[in-house]
């Protein structure tokens, strides 16, 4: 019989960091419903140079300060994909390649960023990025508190 590593807890809402975006201690619901991650921007623009498709979004540092602290972040565009938002409409969804950092560990993300000014929580942990990592237990908060 094979024997189950035990996967870490984390709660219906985290706090998280984005090590290479320069973003920390970001408010993120955990949603198993999305299947995609996603973070608040201001605004992004996709563009395309030397024959790769990149996105630019317009973040800010401090989400509570609204738009005082944008910073602009480029990346490449892993892949796209048509989903359906939270009101039932589809639309595309560019999706790029970063690092989380949950239980002082750094996990690959596959993100993608939207105007979630109107969402309670700048960022949103789908399924895609939960699955086979950890499990959810929605009656507790910030279990996975980075203590560095």
């Amino acid at each position: 019989m094979a024997v189950l590593k035990e996967k870490p807890i984390i709660g219906a809402i985290e706090v998280v960091d984005l090590p290479e975006l320069g973003l920390y201690n970001i408010d993120a619901k955990i949603d198993t419903g999305a299947e995609t991650s996603v973070l608040h921007c201001e605004h992004f623009e996709v563009f395309e140079k030397n024959g790769h498709r990149y996105i630019r979004c317009y973040v800010n540092k401090h989400p509570e300060h609204k738009s005082e602290n944008l910073m602009t972040l480029t990346f490449l565009i892993h892949r796209e994909r048509e989903v359906k938002n939270s009101f039932g409409q589809a639309e595309t969804r560019h999706i790029f390649i970063t690092k989380i950092r949950l239980y002082d560990t750094l996990f690959d993300i596959k993100l993608s960023v939207r105007d979630r000014s109107t969402m309670s929580y700048p960022m949103l942990l789908g399924r895609n990025f939960i699955n086979g990592k950890f499990l959810v237990d929605v009656s507790k908060k910030e279990l996975a508190k980075n203590t560095y």
